[in-house]
């Protein structure tokens, strides 16, 4: 095991960020599901959310690409590269969110005990609801 150093201690995470075919249309449905607030960049293909102040929490981005293609998970030409798991106390009331937001459930649902539930956002982005 090696020792930390100065420079490794001071690296923090800044943003995770999605390609999609749409940066700002995506953005406006993470931000609708997690209560977030929108900042648009100057460079019109790219938007982040971030909590509202005051509040915990890291940024989402969001990347617009011309040629995007979505994951085909669970498998295929384009798999799953990275995915996010949100919280629901109540995953009856989750899934009516989601769904309404424009998330669509995915025919394959690996969990067996109900745990979590896998979904599409509207560029195709898997992600999980768990309880």
């Amino acid at each position: 095991m090696s020792e930390t150093t100065t420079s490794q201690s001071t690296i923090t995470l800044d943003v995770v960020a999605f390609d999609c075919p749409d940066a700002r249309a995506l953005s406006a449905f993470y931000a609708g599901l997690l209560g977030w607030e929108v900042h648009p960049d100057s460079d019109d293909g790219w938007v982040t959310i971030r909590p509202p102040a005051g509040t915990a929490g890291h940024a989402l981005a969001f990347q617009q690409i011309d040629d995007y293609v979505p994951p085909t998970w669970p498998g295929g030409e384009h798999p799953q590269q990275a995915h996010i798991d949100l919280h629901a106390a109540d995953m009856e009331a989750g899934e009516r969110l989601v769904l309404d937001a424009g998330a669509t459930r995915h025919p394959h649902q690996p969990s067996s005990s109900g745990g979590f539930v896998v979904y599409l956002d509207p560029a195709g982005h898997p992600f999980c609801l768990v309880s």
